[in-house]
């Protein structure tokens, strides 16, 4: 499990550097929480991937916002890392799910329309984001 999420995380550190639909029906969709883990601890990072799950909501709202052509990285990024990290724990899922959304929400009631705050939130969001990732990989990976 820690390779998948090694491996999720180097997929989202691009998408994180580089750059409306809520996020909520995917914590139903996923054929693969048919199969139930019994009740696990959650990893040491758990903290850290909930925040992070918030920062790609929030991201995905503002880049939204402020590019006409609209983008799905983000959305599939979280989708990606649901996929690799939450298999067969529902609580879980729900728990990253419910931050991504959050995230959004957050600032959905705040921006209705590009802003240069709205830009430099989207770009501090993206730092962080970055910054968490390498954390989880430095401390946790193998």
């Amino acid at each position: 499990m820690m390779r998948r999420l090694l491996l999720i995380l180097a997929l989202l550190m691009p998408v994180v550097l580089a750059s409306s639909n809520l996020f909520s029906a995917w914590a139903q969709d996923s054929s693969e929480d048919a199969v139930v883990s019994p009740d696990l601890p959650p990893p040491p990072y758990e903290a850290r991937l909930l925040r992070l799950a918030e920062i790609i909501g929030s991201i995905q709202y503002l880049r939204n916002l402020c590019n006409p052509e609209g983008e799905t990285g983000w959305r599939e990024s979280m989708q990606a890392l649901l996929d690799s990290e939450t298999i067969g724990e529902a609580s879980r899922r729900e728990q990253l799910t419910a931050g991504y959304n959050r995230g959004f929400r957050a600032f959905a009631s705040v921006y209705t329309v590009c802003t240069a705050s709205a830009l430099v939130a989207e770009e501090r969001y993206r730092h962080e984001g970055a910054t968490l990732i390498a954390e989880i990989v430095a401390r946790y990976g193998n």
